[in-house]
């Protein structure tokens, strides 16, 4: 019976994720199957990959041929190099103990390139939000710097060139012009008061000096 190795999918639209199942080819994708082998999910980052590591290694020695996704899940984890070094120990290449200490740098290894990538995928997106930051603030500036351009006393003298008074002089040029007419006023009518006083006066002196000549 040809055997594949095969993601079998579940989960909602928009958030699928897969069984990695070992099944007959001729099965429906989502149909039966004879073994399930683990779990990948590619909505985290990275992506989470569960799998039962012998369980794998057994299918794949066993004939089993995997897919295309399904063997890059499976080297990405190692599954087919541990493979190879199954037949390397079984064709005398070298001896189990070293065929291990290979496997374990290749892991180590691996590990390590997993962490620094992981660590990019980190300083990527704390950068982008730096500099989101970063634009919204400068945005912030520009607009508090029209603002404050607006309200300078250059913008008025430009509105007045145009032809728009600012409103201080409208209201203070009424005021100053009846202040000055009340101050005005009193000097213009205290004048002709003390000319009738001067007149009157004069006819009662002359009136003295004729009855002094009569006697």
């Amino acid at each position: 019976m040809p055997t594949k190795i095969r993601l079998q999918r579940h989960g909602r639209k928009g958030y699928a994720f897969f069984h990695i199942v070992a099944a007959d080819s001729r099965a429906p994708r989502d149909g039966k199957f004879i073994e399930k082998l683990g779990v990948y999910n590619p909505n985290t980052n990275p992506a989470t990959i569960d799998i039962d590591f012998d369980g794998a290694v057994k299918w794949l020695e066993n004939g089993a041929q995997p897919t295309d996704t399904c063997r890059a899940i499976l080297s990405y984890k190692g599954v087919l190099y541990r493979k190879h070094l199954n037949g390397g120990v079984k064709k005398g290449a070298f001896t189990q103990e070293e065929a291990d200490a290979r496997f374990e740098k290749w892991m180590n290894d691996k590990a390590a390139k997993i962490q620094q990538g992981a660590a990019a995928i980190v300083k990527a997106q704390d950068t982008a939000k730096s500099d989101a930051l970063k634009a919204e603030v400068a945005k912030k500036e520009e607009i508090a710097k029209k603002v404050a351009a607006k309200s300078s006393p250059l913008a008025e003298e430009v509105a007045v060139a145009e032809g728009e008074e600012p409103v201080a002089e409208t209201t203070e040029a009424p005021v100053a012009e009846e202040t000055a007419a009340v101050e005005e006023a009193p000097a213009v009518e205290e004048a002709p008061a003390e000319e009738p006083v001067a007149e009157a006066e004069a006819p009662a002196e002359e009136a003295a000096e004729e009855e002094n000549k009569a006697e």
